[in-house]
């Protein structure tokens, strides 16, 4: 049975402030400040949760449900790229209308407690035509992203602009914008001039201008009005950090898809390298300052270590059209955090659409699909909750929750670590964060593009001071591939000390006085709770699972079941603690809210979604729903969208059942040929639902979807089924119909040229594209009243 030995004993981690020139307050009195190792609200350590979300890319009508649903996935901050291109497409013309309204967009956040970063550029990127530039600067008589003086008259007559949308909800104003970021991967990255691509292919100038350049364009930002306590750059790459002026932000990627286009770097490569994103290192440590994707130009312990790009999915390339793995996310979330991240931010946490241009009718990347910008993120393009934002939502619950104590761990690694190679999948990973003793095991069994394996029988000494903590004191750990997890160790839970668990910790709530923690049980794992017995009062009530002593520590090992729950009384305060354990599977339908003035949490698969005293479910293609509430709300009567059917107990939580009128998407489809397929929908079709998924099963090259000869969405085939939400166009539909179109793969395709007149074409010796199946799948929304 391997055993893996971690030496914790120098957990002090040395965290001063005073030298950092960022913060501010609010009218309400509150304060923004730094440490050289977190972000501090009210002079206490705020851990904050960044997801990102393009309001242009996505209809303002819907902006409100889908801010909500990021909250209620553990998000408090929402960035947002405010690109050039799609608000002074025309020279002069400024456009902040419909989804381009910046000001409601960011006034919705407010409305609901989320704070607001904005990324003014002027070079953005985000997968955007010319990375954001407008065309109108191309050729112009100066250098874009430099210090030419014809180059900043633009650029401050754009901040202006932006700077209009965003008076009256600024920090200082008592708005939600606390930061903004300037620029883009300033000297590390740029983007295809649109108007050359296929002929020459000019890029964008990365930058020039170094610091100089960035501390001129925050000058400029201030200057228009754009006041905020945090400014912020990218870091990674070797973009230029004016650590002086902006807060450096890291991030990682599990997938490369623009490795795709280099020219020489990787060669005639096939197959995707994996990344070394999963491998633990130390990113706030000045004896270790340099590691894979982060080279700072800067003393890594002076600034706090933050992240703004965490792979919350990626985009398909036209050369790189991969299956997203969604474990992946949560498996970067916690390698972020366990190497010292206090700000964890994701690029993309919400997928949209590309709008339309008036000028230039498609406004993407030409390396990306068209319309569709579903990232593989954590909501997708058309609302859709995936595996990652349920997994992650534990995970900011834990940070949130816990932040104070968080953010003063040190990160600890075992000897060795360096030396791990991304494709070694037989060696675990691991890492500490911890502080005075107490901590989190952070174990990893994901590594991206590899088989991993399941790791059994394992073993992990943590070395103290005054003892040596296993996992678990007997037996041996089963850690399944593709997962991570956070286990604590010498643990307070209000007076009970947890010596350690083999449970991930979530959050715990008070009710009537006495405290509820709540775990989620590692698939494969036993759950199994070490506590020391001299601060146990009494005896612990179990009813699934098992109680035994040995010397000073009592061990809880629990029965598999969806939800365990057992209690306790601490000996020096007596207070009631009650452990409620869930299964690998339940815990993904774990949610936390405040409702009727109080923190409350709930069980359901659905989507959940809090306003005010009002719930919302989510159900795809579900008519059977339950909702879990604990403690119970005052009352409970629908609105809307379903009939309650049944009530009852299980262990704590009130049990509701709904039932939906089952709805079918009525329409008709007829195929033209293997390669396209015409649709006709009802007057009624879209009727009491809250969408419509479109879901395309085809082979072939890209599916492209048009009515009447307006394209709506496209698709870069990759073996999935496409999806397309309908509801947002409902009437041009019903009117008019559509119609989908798939391009062929074209085996052996050449250009033939053979001609003395100016003639050519494309012949291939085998074309391939066929759609296969067409289906309407209903979302459903329940509106229930509390009150």
């Amino acid at each position: 049975m391997p055993t893996y030995t971690l030496d914790a004993r120098d957990d002090r981690k040395r965290i001063y402030s005073g030298h950092i020139r960022q913060g501010g307050a609010n009218p309400q009195g509150e304060v923004i400040s730094f440490t050289n190792y977190y972000m501090e609200r009210d002079g206490k350590p705020f851990f904050a949760v960044c997801g990102e979300f393009h309001y242009s890319r996505y209809d303002e009508l819907l902006w409100e449900d889908e801010i909500v649903k990021m909250k209620m996935g553990g998000i408090n901050v929402i960035a947002t790229y405010v690109f050039w291109n799609m608000h002074e497409e025309i020279q002069g013309v400024f456009e902040w209308n419909g989804n381009k309204n910046l000001n409601k967009f960011v006034e919705l956040c407010g409305k609901h407690g989320l704070y607001v970063i904005v990324r003014i550029g002027p070079f953005c990127h985000g997968e955007v035509r010319n990375g954001g530039m407008p065309d109108w600067l191309f050729g112009r008589p100066f250098e874009v992203r430099s210090n030419d003086e014809g180059y900043l008259a633009y650029v401050k007559v754009l901040y202006q602009e932006i700077s209009l949308q965003l008076q009256g909800l600024l920090y200082a104003q008592g708005g939600p914008i606390i930061g903004t970021q300037i620029e883009n991967e300033h000297n590390h990255s740029a983007a295809q001039w649109a108007l050359t691509t296929g002929i020459s292919n000019l890029w964008l100038s990365q930058g020039t201008g170094g610091k100089d350049h960035m501390i001129k364009l925050k000058e400029l930002a201030v200057e228009a009005g754009i006041v905020t306590p945090i400014y912020t750059c990218t870091a990674w790459g070797g973009a230029t950090t004016p650590t002086e002026e902006m807060l450096p932000l890291w991030g990682g990627y599990a997938y490369w898809p623009w490795i795709y286009y280099e020219h020489g770097r990787f060669g005639e490569m096939k197959d995707h390298p994996p990344t070394p994103e999963y491998l633990f290192r130390d990113k706030h440590n000045n004896e270790k300052q340099k590691s894979y994707n982060f080279e700072p130009l800067y003393t890594p312990e002076d600034y706090p270590y933050m992240c703004c790009e965490m792979g919350g999915g990626m985009t398909p390339f036209y050369k790189y059209r991969f299956q997203f793995d969604y474990d992946s996310v949560p498996a970067m979330t916690g390698m972020k955090v366990a190497e010292g991240c206090n700000m964890i931010g994701y690029y993309m946490y919400h997928g949209g659409s590309n709008p339309k241009g008036k000028r230039d009718l498609y406004l993407n990347d030409l390396a990306t699909p068209k319309i569709s910008y579903d990232f593989n993120a954590m909501i997708g393009e058309f609302g859709q909750v995936r595996e990652s934002y349920r997994r992650t939502k534990l995970q900011h619950y834990f940070y949130t929750q816990y932040e104070e104590w968080l953010c003063r761990t040190k990160t600890i690694l075992p000897m060795g670590a360096s030396e791990i190679e991304p494709t070694d999948i037989n060696t675990l990973r691991y890492a500490v964060r911890a502080s005075e003793g107490s901590g989190l095991l952070f174990l990893n069994n994901y590594q991206d593009h590899v088989e991993n394996i399941d790791l059994v029988d394992i073993q992990v000494d943590i070395e103290m001071e005054a003892e040596t903590i296993r996992f678990p004191a007997e037996g041996g750990l089963r850690l399944k591939k593709d997962s991570y997890c956070m286990l604590p160790y010498q643990f307070d839970l209000s007076g009970i000390k947890l010596k350690y668990a083999t449970a991930q910790l979530i959050t715990h709530i008070e009710v009537d006085g006495e405290i509820y923690y709540f775990f989620a049980i590692p698939d494969g794992m036993r759950g199994e709770f070490a506590i020391h017995s001299e601060s146990l009062h009494s005896e612990i009530k179990l009813n699934q699972g098992s109680v035994r002593h040995t010397d000073d520590v009592t061990i809880v090992t629990l029965e598999e079941a969806d939800m365990v729950v057992f209690s306790m009384q601490a000996e020096a305060s007596s207070e009631i603690v009650h452990v409620v354990a869930f299964s690998d599977q339940q815990s993904l339908n774990f949610w936390k809210a405040n409702l009727q003035g109080r923190e409350r949490v709930f069980l359901t698969s659905t989507n959940l979604l809090i306003y005010e005293d009002q719930i919302k479910l989510e159900s795809t293609d579900e008519t059977e729903v339950t909702l879990c509430i604990f403690p119970d709300v005052d009352a409970v009567h629908i609105i809307s969208g379903a009939e309650l059917v049944g009530q009852s107990m299980q262990e704590l939580f009130k049990v509701y059942k709904f039932h939906i009128p089952k709805k079918e998407i009525t329409f008709d489809c007829t195929k033209v040929g293997p390669d396209k397929a015409e649709l006709r929908f009802a007057s009624d079709a879209f009727g009491q639902v809250k969408q419509v998924l479109l879901r395309i099963t085809y082979t072939g090259d890209i599916g492209y979807a048009f009515i009447d000869g307006d394209l709506i969405n496209d698709n870069f085939s990759n073996g999935l089924p496409w999806e397309i939400g309908l509801k947002q166009l409902e009437e041009r539909l019903i009117k008019q119909g559509m119609y989908i179109y798939i391009s062929p793969i074209r085996k052996g395709s050449f250009v033939n040229s053979h001609t003395t007149m100016a003639g050519w074409s494309e012949q291939a010796t085998e074309r391939i594209a066929e759609v296969h199946s067409v289906r309407a799948v209903p979302v459903y929304e329940i509106t229930i009243g509390t009150r």
